[in-house]
């Protein structure tokens, strides 16, 4: 669940980035007072935490559990 939630703040924060080089447009800013408002910096660090959470999922082994001991037969 912290995956999914971390990996949506990831992707609202590559769309914002994306404006921003785009259209020269932070929504963020826009929405919370400037990049000097205290809740757009609130939103700009738990995107970074989120971002950073989400290297973690480089790492991680996804395999499921039954798969880890499936060995195709040779024959």
């Amino acid at each position: 669940m912290l995956d999914k939630i971390a990996l949506s703040l990831l992707i609202v924060g590559g769309i914002n980035w994306g404006a921003v080089g785009l259209f020269q447009f932070d929504l963020v800013a826009f929405l919370f007072g400037g990049q000097s408002g205290i809740i757009a910096r609130i939103v700009y660090v738990v995107v970074a935490l989120a971002a950073l959470w989400c290297i973690s999922l480089l790492f991680r082994d996804t395999t499921e559990a039954g798969d880890r001991d499936f060995k195709p037969s040779t024959t």
